[in-house]
């Protein structure tokens, strides 16, 4: 019983001291964009959390050679971020500007594994909080209302697509941990 209890105890605090434990908006936004930033946030914590600390070579570390490295899945959740961006506020696809800077991180692969690499892991967080900082920006001039519209030409409203790059986030999360643990190994 006390190994139970204790055990108990342990993911107690483990759960309330890793994360929010809410979904609450925070001040500026309107409910619905504020629950949305909320689980953004959180996801991206989540994420941040679980790389701040990793060494270069962990950050460079291949899982195999058609596996990618963590640094260029974080840019590829910034990417992804600003591709989302550019669609659901803009109604465009990433122009070439755009895509010079973020190509490499929205394909991965071969391109992203020779291009994406030899940086710490602060460049790409540092990378990512920029790009984080001009979403939360740009919901914050949305209301609720907006998140049931579509995209020019598109059947997907922006809360699907700003749901989409949080689903996005936690796949990615669960491939970067499984990463980071087996670099550590190596």
């Amino acid at each position: 019983m006390k190994k139970q209890l204790f055990i108990g105890a342990l993911c107690l605090f483990f759960i309330t001291t890793n994360a929010q434990n809410k979904i609450e908006a925070p001040r500026g936004y309107s409910p619905q964009v504020g629950n949305l930033v909320s689980m953004l946030e959180d996801l991206k914590g989540r994420v941040t959390r679980s790389v701040q600390n990793l060494s270069q070579e962990e950050t460079d570390f291949l899982l195999d050679d058609d596996a990618n490295r963590i640094g260029a899945m974080i840019m590829h959740l910034a990417a992804t971020e600003i591709y989302y961006q550019a669609y659901t506020f803009e109604g465009r696809e990433m122009n070439k500007e755009e895509l010079k800077k973020w190509g490499a991180a929205m394909d991965l692969g071969d391109k992203g594994r020779s291009a994406l690499v030899g940086k710490p892991i602060s460049y790409y967080l540092e990378e990512w909080d920029k790009v984080r900082a001009e979403t939360l920006r740009l919901l914050k001039t949305t209301d609720d209302q907006w998140l049931t519209k579509n995209p020019e030409q598109s059947s997907m409203n922006n809360h699907w697509a700003w749901y989409h790059v949080m689903e996005h986030q936690a796949n990615h999360m669960g491939q970067i941990r499984l990463i980071a643990k087996r670099a550590k190994k190596s």
